[in-house]
């Protein structure tokens, strides 16, 4: 699937809350989306992908950010902001969400 395909909800609590911390961070949860099959899978994805950053260490941080790590602590913030807005989302049947296309 590509990012387009996620309903508005979705996008803006995953991609643009980790936009507004950094892209390089917005770029890992962008290139995931070609891999899962619809939004459900997507959100399972997300958090997990959200666990394993969470545990990266300094150098495995550098290679994710291009070389640039963020601060942990804002890191290890921006990640919950995003698992507290995925919590929200799943609240949401469905077919409740609202899609762009």
């Amino acid at each position: 699937m590509d990012t387009d395909e996620l309903s508005t909800e979705a996008y803006k609590g995953i991609l643009l809350a980790a936009e507004k911390f950094n892209h390089d961070l917005t770029l890992q949860f962008g290139v995931m989306a070609s891999s899962c099959k619809n939004e459900k899978e997507y959100i399972f994805n997300a958090k997990k992908l959200i666990e394993e950053i969470k545990y990266l260490d300094k150098s495995d941080l550098s290679d994710l950010f291009f070389g640039s790590p963020p601060d942990t602590k804002d890191l290890l913030l921006t990640l919950e902001k995003i698992l507290a807005n995925i919590s929200d989302i799943e609240k949401i049947p469905e077919d409740k969400r609202h899609y762009e296309f």
